[in-house]
């Protein structure tokens, strides 16, 4: 008897990201560090936020966007 069988283990599924969601994501977060100050600035986050947001992986996605 296994551990799913004598507990009724359940594996948490966790939510997917598509894959048009995860591509422009990618694409999102790549164009953050072709911003410029000023841009940045303009947005209201600095370069070292643009640059620790563009070296996320593709798959650490806000909740909001899995589904």
């Amino acid at each position: 008897m296994t551990l799913a069988h004598s507990t009724n283990f359940q594996p948490k599924r966790l939510p997917k990201l598509s894959f048009r969601r995860a591509i422009n994501l990618l694409r999102s977060r790549r164009q953050l560090n072709t911003l410029s100050d000023a841009q940045l600035c303009d947005i209201g986050i600095t370069r070292a936020q643009a640059e620790a947001e563009a070296a996320r992986p593709v798959w650490d996605a806000p909740a909001s966007w899995k589904r």
